[in-house]
């Protein structure tokens, strides 16, 4: 028979401990909550004062009007009358001395650069050289015969007559004793072979003085005369190789850019043109009309450039030509929206800034042409 467990004892209630506030348990209980709630606030305040607003701020430039109800728009370059010009070196070479500056005024043949020449100048005092010994042999050819010389032949074929005369002789007195029965038949044959020899050497000399009273032979002349014009052609070839060493200019303009200095070494193409040279006395604009414009594009339709920076400023563009051709754009304006594989037509207007202020060859503008209607070419 199972026996009931006593009751268990009561369990004490644990006495709270009662101690006095410290001044930690103030900034614990007090002041770290109020500041948390100090800096909450500060940041809110602080983020609130720092966000980006978005507003529609006047631009700094007012920008450009378009003056015509219905225009096409496009970009422009300002360059000189005749294009800019880049001027090369025709040869490589060394430059010893540039011989403009920037701005200054150019006539047609006017120098710009100079390369070095001294080996072409060495090589010149050869050819010259080779030019007088031509000369000099086709003079020879030409003075034949020498009039020294005609005696000392004459003589050898007086000699020569006198040796057949002596041997004819001989030969008789020879033919005469044989038939005598004197001499041997050898001996006739002898002095008849004497004889023959010296008849022949009478016609060498003979010969040798007609060909010396007749000079030089026509064909010899021939071929001492090409010999000259050869040897100046060849001095002709060095000296024109020594004037394009010197680089000059073909139009008449202003210096726009100079890219060389003296000790620079050029090649033939450059790597970038050295002298750009340009007539700015009435400046062009090239305008880039897109594709897709070009419709709407009439050459009498008026015309007008507003340079960048400036847009204040208009400038009345007169038509020049249009360059039938439609090419890739180049130069591109950034815009997001823009296609690099668009197409242009290039169109020149002539651009005159008197009376207002000075443009610049480089200079881009924005240049607005009225449209033309629907039904128009």
């Amino acid at each position: 028979m199972a026996t009931a467990l006593p009751d268990a004892a009561p369990v004490a209630a644990p006495r709270r401990l009662r101690r006095r506030r410290t001044f930690g348990d103030f900034l614990t209980q007090v002041v770290l909550p109020v500041l948390a709630v100090g800096l909450l606030a500060f940041a809110g305040w602080f983020v609130w004062r720092n966000r980006v607003v978005i507003g529609n701020p006047p631009p700094p430039i007012p920008p450009a009007r378009n003056p015509f109800p219905d225009a096409v728009a496009a970009a422009g370059v300002v360059e000189a009358q005749t294009e800019n010009i880049a001027v090369g070196s025709a040869l490589p070479g060394v430059v010893v001395e540039v011989l403009v500056t920037v701005d200054d005024e150019v006539q047609p043949g006017t120098p710009l650069f100079r390369l070095d020449d001294r080996e072409l100048r060495a090589d010149l005092a050869v050819r010259r050289a080779a030019v007088s010994q031509a000369k000099s042999d086709l003079l020879r050819l030409e003075s034949e015969p020498r009039p020294e010389k005609i005696p000392v032949v004459v003589a050898q074929v007086n000699e020569a007559r006198a040796a057949v005369v002596r041997e004819t002789d001989a030969l008789r007195r020879a033919e005469e004793t044989f038939a005598r029965k004197v001499t041997t038949e050898q001996e006739v044959i002898a002095r008849r072979e004497a004889l023959a020899g010296v008849q022949a050497a009478l016609e060498k000399t003979e010969a040798d003085l007609a060909l010396l009273k007749a000079g030089s032979w026509a064909y010899d002349l021939d071929v001492s005369q090409a010999g000259v014009a050869k040897a100046e052609a060849e001095v002709q070839k060095i000296e024109t190789d020594l004037d394009r060493l010197v680089v000059r200019s073909l139009v008449a303009g202003r210096v726009l850019q100079v890219n060389v200095r003296p000790g620079e070494f050029v090649g033939a193409p450059p790597g970038q043109p050295l002298v750009i040279v340009g007539n700015i006395d009435r400046l062009h604009v090239r305008v880039d009309i897109d594709e897709f414009d070009i419709p709407r594009f009439d050459s009498r339709a008026p015309a007008s450039a507003v340079p960048r920076g400036s847009l204040q400023e208009r400038y009345p563009l007169s038509f020049v030509r249009v360059e039938p051709f439609v090419v890739p754009k180049k130069s591109l304006t950034g815009d997001n929206t823009e296609r690099v594989d668009t197409r242009v037509l290039q169109v020149i207007y002539a651009c005159d800034p008197t009376n207002r202020p000075p443009l610049f060859v480089g200079q881009q503008v924005e240049v607005y042409v009225e449209a033309a209607g629907r039904g128009a070419p």
